[in-house]
């Protein structure tokens, strides 16, 4: 298995986690509210944290798969910002990248 296809696997693997934590996450927000009132509070504020949760995850499977698209076209791994390579380090660690360190850090 080359380099990018093994980022293909792991990123895919991320994005059905992600998705199955969505889903959890659906269900939890789809149960009825309790009838008293402190603990009706209480669910509404823990489900304001599940959809920021909830969110954060969206985000990152459109980043993911940007990383496939990417991957598809022969791109990733390449800085979108100077067109250097992109450390392979830094890549395993933010798999969605598109930009390498430096750029990252506006060092252009």
């Amino acid at each position: 298995m080359t380099g990018t296809e093994t980022h293909a696997t792991r990123i895919k693997a991320r994005i059905a986690e992600l998705q199955a934590r969505l889903q959890e996450i659906e269900k939890t927000l789809d149960e009825p509210l309790d009838r008293d009132p402190e603990e009706q509070a209480i669910d509404l504020e823990d489900d304001e944290v599940l959809e920021a949760v909830g969110y954060a995850g969206l985000q990152e499977i459109r980043l993911l798969e940007g990383a496939l698209a990417r991957i598809a076209d022969g791109t990733y791994g390449i800085c979108q910002t100077c067109g250097e390579p992109i450390a392979e380090v830094r890549l395993k660690a933010v798999p969605y990248t598109g930009v390498c360190r430096t750029c990252a850090r506006g060092r252009t």
